[in-house]
C-alpha cells in the first residue's frame, strides 16, 4: 500500500467526519460530547462555525493530495449528501410522521454515504481490482447504515457516562430515529411524543416517551434492523478473497454490532 496516498485519503474522511460533528454540534447547541465541552460551549457559535468550516477545507485539501479524480469527485458528492441528510433532518425537527423509508433516506445521506465513499476510497487508493471496488462501497455503505441504527439505538440504551450525553438526546432535540418511529407505530392514539410534538407538555411527554422506549422491547427490535444490515454488509464481501483486508472488514462488522458508545 502506498502510505502517501492512504494516509491522506483517512485524513480527509476523519476530517469531514469531525467537522460534521463541529457544526451538528452548533446546530443542536449541545453542551457536552463524549462527555467532554463541545467547541460551542467553550467558544460560542462564530468561532465554531469557522472551525468546521476549517476541518471542512482541510479535508478537500487532504483528498486532493490523492491525486485521482475519481476518489475528489466521490468526496465531493459524498458532502453534497451528507449536507442534504442534515438538512432534511433539521427541517423535520419537531414533524410528527411514523415514515421509517424517510428516515432510513436521511441516515443514509447523513452516514452511510461517508461509510462508503470510506471505504470505497481505501481501496481505490490501494490499487483493488476494479471488480472489487463495488463490492466494498457496497460494503461500507450497509455498515453505515448498522452503525447509525446502533447509534440511534444506543442514544435510548447506553447511560449518560457512556453517551457523554443526555439519554434519549435525539429525541429531545424534535429527531424520530428507529425505536421512536417504532413506538408511534405500536401507540398511534395515545402517545406522548405526539402531544409533545404539538407542545404539549414537551419535556414532560418526551421524558415519559423515552422512559417507555426503554422498557419496550423495541431496542431489540431496532437492532435486528441493524443486524439485517450487517449481514448485507457481509453478503457484499463474498468476492473478497480470504485475508487481512477481509478479516479486518468482518471484525469491523462485529463491532459495530456490539460497541457500547
Amino acid at each position: 500500500y502506498d502510505l502517501d496516498l492512504l494516509v491522506p485519503m483517512a485524513a480527509s474522511v476523519e476530517l469531514l467526519h469531525t467537522a460534521t460533528l463541529v457544526h451538528d454540534d452548533v446546530i443542536d447547541q449541545a453542551e457536552e460530547r463524549r462527555g467532554r465541552p463541545t467547541a460551542a460551549a467553550q467558544f460560542n457559535n462564530g468561532p465554531s462555525v469557522m472551525l468546521g468550516d476549517y476541518m471542512f477545507a482541510h479535508a478537500a485539501h487532504f483528498v486532493a493530495l490523492t491525486g485521482n479524480l475519481r476518489v475528489v469527485r466521490n468526496f465531493a458528492e459524498t458532502l453534497r449528501v451528507m449536507a442534504r441528510g442534515e438538512l432534511s433532518q433539521d427541517l423535520a425537527a419537531y414533524e410528527y410522521s411514523s415514515d421509517v423509508r424517510r428516515y432510513l433516506d436521511r441516515i443514509h445521506g447523513k452516514t452511510a454515504s461517508l461509510f462508503a465513499t470510506a471505504a470505497e476510497g481505501g481501496a481505490i487508493v490501494c490499487g483493488a481490482p476494479e471488480p472489487l471496488v463495488e463490492p466494498v462501497r457496497r460494503f461500507g455503505e450497509q455498515l453505515g447504515m448498522a452503525f447509525q441504527v446502533v447509534d440511534d439505538v444506543l442514544d435510548f440504551s447506553a447511560t449518560a457516562e457512556e453517551l457523554g450525553k443526555p439519554v434519549g438526546s435525539d429525541l429531545l432535540a424534535g429527531t424520530l430515529t428507529l425505536p421512536a418511529l417504532l413506538y408511534l407505530d405500536r401507540y398511534p392514539d395515545d402517545n406522548p411524543i405526539r402531544r409533545a410534538f404539538a407542545g404539549v407538555r414537551r419535556r414532560a411527554n418526551l421524558q415519559r416517551a423515552i422512559n417507555e422506549i426503554r422498557e419496550s422491547g423495541l431496542l431489540e427490535e431496532s437492532l435486528e434492523t441493524a443486524q439485517r444490515f450487517a449481514e448485507q454488509a457481509a453478503a457484499a464481501l463474498e468476492p473478497l478473497p480470504p485475508g487481512e483486508p477481509r478479516e479486518t472488514f468482518e471484525s469491523l462488522t462485529e463491532y459495530v454490532l456490539t460497541r457500547r458508545n
